[in-house]
């Protein structure tokens, strides 16, 4: 190896293993096959749940949520944002992860963003503040958000969901698999599309700005994860109590980033009943421990 090669980037890793270290795809053998198995089955979902779709919040394309109603009055509201890295995927592929919600009587908004390198880190998280604005502001015409509101996501959609605890819309998040700390996705191939600058990394890294108070959050991890996605996840969780901030650790044992999402798809899901659990209590005050 040369001397390039064997520089340390980032947390004692060459390029190479900080490379690796982030890389799902490869190290889930069936990714690939769950990842089309869940489009199939969105487009099934899709075409046998009426709802509200491609509502805009925004002026660009992607700007757009689709809702699906439970059938009860002032339901909570499960609102949930993709994963792919920031730079893949879209919300019509994840309508499958519904089913667990709406049979336990949740309402489900996905949202829809501007994908890298479109846009940037900042302008993505600034898009998922709009959505949950809209959320909150016109959701009720259409029949939801009347209740509580939870955002949740998984791996982008993860940390986009820790970036908006903070505000008043917000009464809780399921944050999945998340991505906490930025930077090191800056070192490594990733920043091909997302072009992260270090100043950008840092100010879009929930873990370095934790706000005075926030809406509690779960978050939640598979134990058959890649390690840096699980200290990402605890090093998170331990930031938030050591600040005072609501935060709960769900690991689940054996499962991977993908396998995880299966206990969302499930109405006995254990990804469910973290989300029934943050909203039966009643409502915390900002800021307390959880």
């Amino acid at each position: 190896m040369t001397a390039a090669a064997d520089t340390i980037v980032w947390g004692g890793m060459t390029r190479a293993q900080l490379d690796a270290a982030y890389d799902n795809g490869r190290a889930v053998a069936d990714s690939a096959t769950r990842r089309d198995r869940w489009v199939e089955l969105s487009a099934a979902f899709r075409k046998q749940h009426a709802g509200a779709l491609d509502l805009a919040y925004g002026s660009r394309p992607r700007n757009r949520i689709d809702l699906f109603r439970c059938g009860a009055a002032k339901a909570p509201l499960f609102a949930f944002i993709h994963g792919g890295y920031w730079q893949r995927n879209a919300k019509e592929s994840f309508a499958c992860m519904f089913e667990g919600p709406l049979a336990r009587g949740f309402d489900v908004a996905a949202i829809g963003y501007t994908l890298a390198p479109e846009a940037t880190m900042t302008e993505i998280a600034a898009e998922i503040a709009a959505a949950v604005r809209w959320l909150r502001r016109d959701g009720p015409s259409h029949g939801v958000a009347e209740g509580r509101l939870m955002v949740s996501g998984w791996s982008a959609g993860g940390h986009l969901t820790a970036t908006v605890l903070a505000m008043d819309e917000v009464d809780a998040g399921l944050a999945i698999s998340g991505i906490y700390d930025v930077e090191p996705c800056r070192l490594n191939y990733l920043n091909d599309n997302l072009r992260l600058t270090a100043a950008e990394a840092a100010a879009t890294s929930p873990i370095r700005h934790l706000p005075a108070r926030s809406a509690p959050v779960t978050l939640a991890y598979g134990t058959g994860e890649l390690p840096e996605l699980q200290r990402q996840s605890v090093a998170y969780h331990e930031a938030r109590r050591a600040a005072g901030l609501p935060s709960r650790l769900l690991a689940l044992d054996g499962l991977n980033h993908f396998s995880i999402m299966d206990e969302l798809t499930r109405p006995d899901g254990r990804l469910v009943a973290a989300a029934q659990a943050l909203l039966s209590a009643p409502a915390p005050a900002r800021g307390g421990t959880g």
